[in-house]
């Protein structure tokens, strides 16, 4: 088990999870319950952290969720859907009106 990372947000860390699990790399969050305790001890101390059940994945997780890739995988404009000719917001890979995938 190694530890790849952590975020001042569950939210950040789920997503990054979720993220390795549709890579088909297992893994977990630790100090998912602790935000109950902050102040008590430092606030890094608590946030929580995303593992690797295998080390063989670290290096991989970690390209998997650096900053720059994670932001690649959403488009950065909007763009009209050729189906509908509905406007969608750069981070919707499927139209908000008539459900087609973005091309």
């Amino acid at each position: 088990m190694k530890k790849v990372t952590s975020a001042d947000s569950l939210v950040t860390i789920n997503h990054y999870k979720n993220v390795l699990t549709s890579e088909g790399i297992p893994a977990f969050i630790r100090n998912e319950h602790l935000a109950g305790i902050l102040g008590e001890m430092p606030f890094q101390e608590v946030w929580p952290e995303l593992w690797v059940e295998n080390d063989l994945d670290y290096d991989r997780a970690l390209q998997l969720i650096d900053s720059n890739n994670i932001l690649r995988e959403s488009p950065e404009s909007s763009w009209r859907c050729r189906k509908c000719d509905a406007e969608n917001e750069g981070q919707f890979a499927a139209c908000w009106q008539c459900g087609a995938i973005q091309s």
